[in-house]
């Protein structure tokens, strides 16, 4: 088990023939913040060409889990300050700031020319995800819990998650961004959003392998079978309900299932933010069409943008994380899902 002080935020070392990276703020679940991600950036771009490094062991301090996701009570003086301000006052925000050099350190993990080795032990949630998912060998553990909680705060799950979850066969993809189920480790290898599952209590000895050991010779001696999945055992009425391209027919088709879990699954997308619920779903249909990572990226920069312009972020913090009253007063109405994905000026564009 990782264990640490929450200074430094960010640990490097290199052990034996590994870079091994740290989140190290254990208290608050080594949640990212933006000196965070540049700190974990520098130590990617140094190792990429560094001859003596052969792979990349990402993993968090404590044992909580990997990341609980980025620092949102950060985000939630942004969004109080920016609700309707415009694309051009949105993206001279520290938040947008934070989101730019997020989104190309997803993209780097994307493609990185090393074998790069996710931890993905506890809470993986949300910038955790972005730091895990693109990882070219994802390991799981009987204590994962991973979730996209986006569309419960008034967000669209960005860092590439629509890019991950678009893909995921038989719409378990989409049933997990709107309801931001917790996933286990078994769902997680089930859904193709992991590849190995190492128990916990194994960790500490799994990693100390693989600074010193072939990477495939490590993982045929560690790995083991994932348990069972209880959600992918739902797919079939899981495919069903959430073919659909709107909400107000998923939550249909989640009723007429006629089931517990149809019932209980309707009422909690109904507990999310209206507006994210309609931009996150038209973002995985637009993302199931991506060539790239890159370009999932681009677009969910747009839309974490228009969500930092809308009520529901700064509503959905307050409620979440801020006051921890857990009752939300959401924005009624009809939702333009598209503007949110809409083409930003191209000077405030993405750019990797």
């Amino acid at each position: 088990m990782a264990s640490a002080t929450d200074s430094p935020a960010v640990i490097t070392t290199v052990t034996g023939r590994a870079g091994v990276i740290t989140l190290n703020r254990p208290r608050s679940i080594n949640a990212l913040d933006h000196e965070m991600c540049k700190l974990m950036d520098a130590a990617l771009v140094a190792w990429a060409d560094d001859d003596a490094i052969d792979l990349v062991i990402v993993r968090g301090a404590g044992d909580r889990g990997l990341c609980a996701g980025g620092d949102i009570v950060a985000i939630h003086t942004d969004a109080k300050a920016l609700s309707g301000a415009g694309d051009e006052a949105a993206a001279a925000s520290a938040s947008a700031a934070f989101w730019r050099d997020e989104y190309v350190m997803n993209a780097r993990i994307g493609d990185y020319p090393k074998p790069y080795v996710a931890i993905m032990d506890g809470i993986v949630m949300g910038g955790g995800v972005g730091v895990s998912g693109h990882a070219s060998h994802r390991i799981v553990t009987d204590k994962t819990r991973f979730a996209m909680p986006e569309v419960g705060i008034g967000l669209v799950p960005d860092v590439g998650g629509t890019w991950l979850l678009s893909r995921v066969p038989d719409e378990l993809g989409t049933y997990a961004a709107l309801t931001t189920t917790h996933l286990r480790g078994g769902d997680v290898i089930a859904l193709g959003l992991a590849d190995h599952f190492v128990p916990s209590d194994r960790l500490d000895a799994f990693v100390d392998a693989l600074t010193q050991r072939p990477l495939d010779e490590v993982l045929a001696e560690f790995s083991e079978t994932a348990p069972e999945s209880d959600v992918a055992a739902g797919r079939e009425w899981i495919a069903k309900a959430f073919a659909a391209d709107t909400v107000a027919e998923i939550l249909e088709n989640c009723v007429a299932a006629g089931t517990a879990d149809g019932f209980t699954t309707a009422e909690t997308i109904e507990g999310k933010s209206p507006a994210a619920l309609a931009a996150a779903l038209a973002a995985l249909r637009a993302a199931a069409d991506d060539g790239s990572l890159r370009e999932s990226l681009t677009r969910e920069y747009r839309s974490s943008l228009r969500c930092l312009q809308h009520p529901d972020l700064a509503e959905g913090i307050r409620a979440q994380v801020i006051d921890k009253d857990r009752n939300p007063q959401w924005q009624t109405g009809p939702v333009d899902a598209d503007s949110f994905l809409a083409p930003l000026p191209a000077h405030l564009e993405l750019k990797f």
